[in-house]
């Protein structure tokens, strides 16, 4: 994720950060200069359109379709921006209930062997569900002296997981952790579950095809049709008005196909390594 100073105006319009739109559209920007340039060749010099051409009355159709196109894409931006900021508050009840946990067990446990298992698999639940959002199937967990055994080619949340709840019912038959103690920290043992469960649902359903289909498809012959009328009073100009009308339109679709699924390595994701490590050094210092 990019870390910024919101107040840099100056850093915002000047600098071409590798994740800006400018850069993922520039060769699009060349082609639809390089279109509206033709156009306005066509029409203007070779068959030498005048303002009574009927083709200037396209514009008309711009003017109705303009605000139709703004309003599928503010809803666009705005369902994209609603599952980044859902994804954002599921790893945050995440690392609440990572430091809940921790600090239950930390007062009711005395053995140090145990105190140790519950140090090093709170915050691994965490590491290995970002991983797995990520699609990162590689084995790079450090189980950091702990004798577990985890298939990779399983759902790996779920067998960490399991062997939390595994290792408090084992303290519960002991003796050293009583059914009242064990129903304290039911709570947090089933959160963990439930983030993993809504973070799979934002990463498993995409906004339906058809709809992002018909956008793309939408910007694409709205923007083509442009030169067509308003080279007739834009003139030369039409170049970089349609341009930048592109620019702006597909930047926002953009925008929004990256934000839809918040867990990945791009610029602009959530930065789920970062608060997975925060969980590690939190839990640790509760437990000392």
């Amino acid at each position: 994720m990019v870390r910024y100073n919101t107040k840099d105006w100056i850093n915002f319009i000047f600098k071409f950060h590798q994740s800006d739109t400018f850069r993922k559209l520039l060769p699009l920007m060349f082609f639809i200069g390089g279109y509206s340039g033709l156009i306005y060749f066509l029409e203007m010099e070779y068959f030498h359109l005048g303002e009574d051409s009927k083709l200037k009355n396209i514009s008309m159709m711009h003017s109705m379709l303009g605000f139709v196109i703004s309003l599928l894409l503010a809803y666009r931006t705005n369902t994209a921006y609603d599952r980044w900021w859902e994804g954002r508050k599921l790893w945050g009840s995440l690392l609440n209930s990572s430091r809940n946990l921790a600090l239950k067990l930390s007062t009711i446990l005395d053995n140090e062997v145990d105190r140790h298992f519950y140090k090093k698999i709170i915050p691994l639940y965490a590491l290995v569900l970002q991983q797995y959002l990520i699609d990162d199937e590689s084995s790079l967990v450090l189980y950091e002296g702990l004798d577990l055994q985890i298939d990779h080619s399983k759902h790996k949340p779920n067998q960490v997981a399991k062997m939390i709840m595994k290792k408090s019912n084992d303290l519960h038959k002991a003796g050293r952790l009583s059914g009242h103690q064990l129903l304290y920290i039911n709570t947090e043992l089933q959160s963990f579950t439930d983030v993993c469960g809504a973070c799979e649902r934002i990463k498993n359903t995409p906004i339906p095809y058809s709809y992002s289909a018909f956008i793309k498809k939408f910007i694409f012959i709205y923007v083509m049709t442009l030169p067509f009328s308003y080279v007739f009073t834009l003139g030369f100009y039409v170049i970089p008005v349609v341009v930048f009308i592109f620019y702006v339109l597909a930047s926002l679709e953009l925008i929004a196909e990256e934000i839809e699924d918040p867990f990945g390595n791009d610029a602009n994701d959530l930065p789920t390594e970062k608060i997975a490590s925060n969980i590690k050094k939190h839990v640790e210092e509760i437990f000392g």
